[in-house]
């Protein structure tokens, strides 16, 4: 008897475990469309905050289509002016105006240096780099526990909890493949943006990989944009700039 009863409920937990992750694959596409649409604009500023409180901003316009391109170009300090990036799938690439051309860069370092790394910078969709595994509901707060689709990605596994009202981050913690916790990003500040856009503005980060640093991202505008494809390609990079409206 207990021999049948077993693999039927092997069968019933196995079934509850995809339901689950079938529910938690679904919220994670909802938060990525109300993080942003699927094609739009923006316009950040990134604060590096050193230990001894030195800060350095960068201000940077951005343009993404689909879930798999993204492009950028800073607008401030003086220095970076000119200087872009692009993002196609796992791929990425810095154009720097005194070098010509582009060069191939990894998700793992950072443009601007500091605790956001590439990756943070040119974030593609939540579900395009992760499935659900596991999803804990205590009514007020969701939490997601992400894999990695690939080891391409800069995070091995995300445990993300979700503002159940808004549908977006609170809390994000990133591990690598061993389980080490590499950074903590905390979503702040619910803003209305208009055309249904309302997200966390604000970004912070912190690191026990580097104590005492602090990285802060706010977003002053994301809107819808129609955007061409020949746009995030590589003969296009220097010409990002000009993009903003």
């Amino acid at each position: 008897m207990f021999g049948k009863i077993l693999p039927a409920i092997s069968i019933l937990i196995l079934s509850f475990t995809f339901l689950f992750a079938q529910e938690g694959n679904e919220l994670l596409k909802q938060i990525d469309r109300n993080l942003s649409p699927e094609s739009f604009e923006s316009l950040r500023k990134i604060i590096n905050i050193e230990p001894d409180g030195a800060k350095k901003e960068f201000v940077l316009f951005s343009l993404k289509k689909g879930n798999n391109r993204m492009a950028t170009t800073f607008l401030a300090p003086k220095s970076e002016v000119g200087r872009s990036t692009l993002r196609v799938d796992d791929n990425m690439w810095l154009y720097i105006p005194n070098v010509g051309k582009p060069i191939r860069i990894t998700s793992l370092q950072s443009v601007i240096g500091g605790i956001f790394n590439n990756s943070d910078i040119m974030r593609l969709d939540y579900s395009v780099e992760y499935d659900v595994v596991k999803m804990k509901d205590d009514g007020k707060m969701k939490l997601l526990t992400l894999k990695a689709k690939t080891s391409a990605v800069a995070y091995d596994t995300l445990k993300m909890w979700v503002d159940v009202k808004h549908k977006t981050p609170s809390k994000i913690e990133c591990y690598t493949a061993s389980g080490m916790l590499i950074k903590t990003l905390h979503f702040k500040q619910i803003k209305n943006f208009g055309n249904g856009i309302i997200r966390p503005a604000v970004l912070e980060t912190d690191s026990p990989l580097h104590k005492g640093y602090k990285a802060v991202m706010i977003f002053a505008k994301i809107s819808p944009r129609k955007i061409d494809d020949e746009l995030f390609t590589l003969n296009y990079m220097d010409k990002i700039k000009d993009l903003r409206k």
